[in-house]
């Protein structure tokens, strides 16, 4: 999967993966990341997800990270932020209060860059790879993720060969066999939400599960 697959979703504004409010599970588990006020949350692909105006609402940072440009403009544009602008060899950096979006690649990232952060939230990042680069994913959010911080993630998971992905399906066991070495997994939630998802459901997809996991990064 090429970055030129992502850009183009953007530009055809084909980005179903984008939701119209914000995600239930993290108002209902963000105060299992027990943080303090003011603490920076680590948002990987973060299009432009209402949860993060949801989470600087809370009186969070909110560190985002997101490859196509034109994301990062319309969230901006849509909350109204006024920002400053600053650009590296490797990424473009926007600024508003309480918000520090990074646009490029995220395999690109350094520790260094979310050597602050007190948080991560993953809705749809993890699920936007398919097996392989997802592995390559896991890896790198586990280099970059510092020992000790706690995070929310969020996976769909049902039978592969009956729909194409993204979003792809991530089960429990592939969880444990790629993550359980760097981070502690806690399973807080598991929901059948076969029928709240048109797509799956016109595809004759026999079942789909979503759940929501607590990680710790090991030290």
């Amino acid at each position: 999967m090429q970055p030129s697959f992502w850009h183009d979703k953007w530009q055809q504004q084909q980005i179903g993966f984008h939701q119209q409010s914000i995600n239930p599970y993290l108002i209902k588990f963000l105060p299992q990341l027990s943080l303090s006020a003011n603490a920076q949350i680590f948002v990987p692909l973060c299009g432009k997800s209402l949860d993060m105006h949801y989470l600087t609402e809370q009186g969070y940072q909110v560190l985002g990270c997101e490859l196509d440009a034109s994301a990062i403009a319309q969230y901006l544009q849509e909350q109204q932020q006024q920002y400053t602008h600053s650009s590296d060899t490797d990424f473009n950096y926007f600024d508003a209060p309480q918000l520090h979006l990074v646009q490029g690649d995220f395999f690109k990232l350094q520790p260094q860059q979310l050597s602050r952060i007190n948080g991560f939230y993953d809705r749809a990042a993890l699920i936007a790879w398919p097996d392989e680069m997802r592995s390559q994913y896991a890896q790198k959010l586990a280099q970059l993720i510092p020992a000790g911080i706690s995070g929310l993630l969020v996976t769909l998971d049902y039978p592969q060969a009956e729909l194409s992905g993204p979003p792809f399906a991530v089960s429990d066991a592939w969880l444990q066999q790629h993550m359980a070495t760097d981070f502690e997994i806690e399973l807080l939630q598991s929901l059948d939400v076969l029928a709240e998802n048109p797509r799956f459901v016109k595809k004759q997809v026999s079942w789909l599960n979503e759940s929501v996991y607590l990680l710790r990064r090991k030290a």
